[in-house]
């Protein structure tokens, strides 16, 4: 009886934040499903996509193809909803996102094969293509690809208005952020580039939902308001190439637009410099892995085509007030540092347990890393990935600072502050703390304190009282550890010495795996030090590599 109480409490604290609209919606959709109308014949206009096509292949051959590092066959109008695969590489399958492959255009003759497979064998409103999600992906890279072929067929230009017609009638209210977003993507591609119809209407629904999705979703320091790395990038290129079809298509309700998507965009493009690695990849708070968004710098070559500014990381302190990380930049190795919320309250599927954790690289070479994302759903190890252990931070009475369960859920959540910020000479100075254990039985607060030096990082962690916790710090699994004693470690990388790590208390090292993509999972070690008396004093000494 007690499991099923708490389990109701659960779901209690989970469904409290959500919004009326979610609620309304979630329910709506249930009952109320989208009705196919057929619709008229529209033309299409005459400008060509001309912006970057750089997805990963995906489509090999008429049968294979391969998606989140899976390859799979698509034989037979069954397969384009096989139950044996994820509900993410289903999506993937009908994304398209082969259309916008940097070696697509070789690939013509198949992808017309693929279209005309999927009308085909995709009736209308049925199956996991006609979800509002994968409705949105496909119609952006259906317009691309079309605007570019000698000769479009009218029952593509037909079928592509038809999904658009059912998809304003799935919009994501019950789910909200970047799935919204999308779908007022689609509706602007779709609107800017069919003629005639209902093209114009949803044209203008399409940028009246984007703007004002635009103005929730992006904070004043530039952060996606999701607090994922990973989908920052994905949002801001959606951005950017809403510029792009702004400056493409000439349209006056999209280039009226362009000052207020403008400095959006630079505002977003600063944020992801601050959250970046020296090797060019993101940080992995929160759902982050890198092969699902376009890599920074293909982003930062992008803004700059569409003459886009943003300053590069300089200062030796950044800290991103509004969305909660700070970045420590010092010669040999730079720290970002996660004192943020899980994300909107009403939105936080894409959170992990992960508040007051940090990443170090020095160099191009990560050393300190969070454990990454390697898949979705509701899965033991999907948990086990959002869990605090997970991440490099501290865990209490082996509790989570948030409390995340299934795929994407999150009853009890932490809130975080920023308490101490201070840049001198001889150090750099934050502290911040947490609510996420006084909600739970631990009824603790945790305060972390990183005091960063030229050579050295000194992570302090307090509780508000004694009680047994553990901080744990995971390792690229491209360098080595090696004991030095009960207390210290020796950090490693093809026999140079990088780090020591040292601690008041017994250090222990164990497996661990890393997910640096989608449907990988890499060995590495991880370390964990146990205390009791409520303060924890934990010294990273970084030795002077050669340049």
């Amino acid at each position: 009886m007690s499991g099923q109480l708490g389990k109701i409490f659960k779901i209690f604290h989970t469904v409290k934040y959500l919004k009326f609209k979610q609620v309304y919606f979630r329910v709506y959709y249930q009952f109320c499903k989208p009705k196919f109308i057929e619709s008229g014949q529209p033309s299409s206009s005459k400008w060509q996509w001309s912006g970057p096509l750089l997805n990963r292949q995906s489509l090999f051959s008429n049968t294979d193809v391969k998606f989140l590092n899976q390859m799979g066959t698509i034989k037979s109008p069954a397969d384009w909803n096989c139950g044996s695969k994820s509900k993410l590489w289903l999506y993937n399958l009908h994304y398209f996102d082969d259309f916008s492959s940097q070696n697509g255009r070789e690939r013509q003759s198949l992808h017309q094969s693929f279209v005309d497979k999927w009308i085909e064998e995709n009736p209308p409103c049925t199956g996991n293509g006609w979800e509002p999600y994968p409705i949105s992906l496909r119609l952006v890279n259906w317009v691309k690809w079309c605007s570019v072929q000698p000769q479009v067929s009218p029952k593509y230009l037909k079928s592509m208005l038809d999904q658009a017609n059912v998809l304003v009638q799935l919009l994501e209210y019950h789910i909200l952020g970047n799935h919204l977003f999308a779908n007022a993507k689609a509706l602007i591609f779709v609107g800017a580039y069919l003629q005639g119809e209902n093209s114009a209407e949803l044209l203008v629904q399409g940028i009246n939902l984007l703007n004002e999705e635009l103005d929730e979703q992006f904070l004043a320091d530039g952060a996606h308001f999701e607090l994922s790395p990973m989908y920052h990038e994905i949002l801001l290129w959606d951005l950017l190439e809403l510029i792009d079809l702004a400056m493409t298509s000439n349209r006056s309700e999209l280039t009226d637009c362009l000052p207020k998507w403008t400095a959006i965009a630079e505002k977003a493009l600063n944020w992801l410099s601050s959250m970046i690695h020296d090797d060019g990849e993101v940080s992995f708070f929160n759902d982050a892995a890198i092969g699902i968004a376009m890599q920074p710098q293909q982003i930062f070559t992008y803004a700059k085509k569409l003459c886009l500014e943003h300053d590069r990381v300089k200062e030796k302190l950044i800290t991103n007030q509004d969305s909660g990380y700070s970045r420590v930049s010092y010669e040999h190795y730079s720290i970002i540092f996660d004192h943020a919320n899980v994300g909107p309250d009403y939105l936080p599927g894409h959170a992990h347990a992960d508040t007051l954790s940090f990443e170090l690289s020095m160099g191009k070479q990560r050393v300190f890393v969070n454990s990454g994302t390697s898949l979705y759903g509701t899965s033991a190890e999907r948990i086990r990935q959002r869990q605090t252990p997970a991440h490099n931070t501290v865990s209490v009475l082996e509790c989570d600072s948030s409390q995340v369960w299934s795929g994407f859920r999150v009853a009890k959540r932490a809130y975080a502050k920023l308490e101490k910020s201070t840049n001198s000479e001889q150090h750099i100075q934050l502290v911040a703390s947490h609510n996420g254990y006084m909600q739970q039985s631990p009824k603790v607060k945790h305060t972390r304190e990183l005091l960063c030096m030229p050579d050295s990082v000194i992570v302090t962690d307090m509780l508000s009282k004694p009680i047994p916790a553990c901080f744990h710090l995971h390792l690229h699994p491209d360098v080595s550890v090696a004991r030095v004693s009960a207390k210290q470690l020796r950090i490693t990388k093809d026999d140079e010495v990088l780090c020591l790590i040292s601690s008041a208390e017994l250090i222990n090292v164990k497996d661990s795996t890393w997910h640096p993509e989608f449907g990988k999972s890499i060995a590495n070690k991880k370390v964990e030090i146990e205390f009791a008396n409520g303060n924890l004093r934990t010294e990273i000494t970084l030795i002077k590599r050669d340049s």
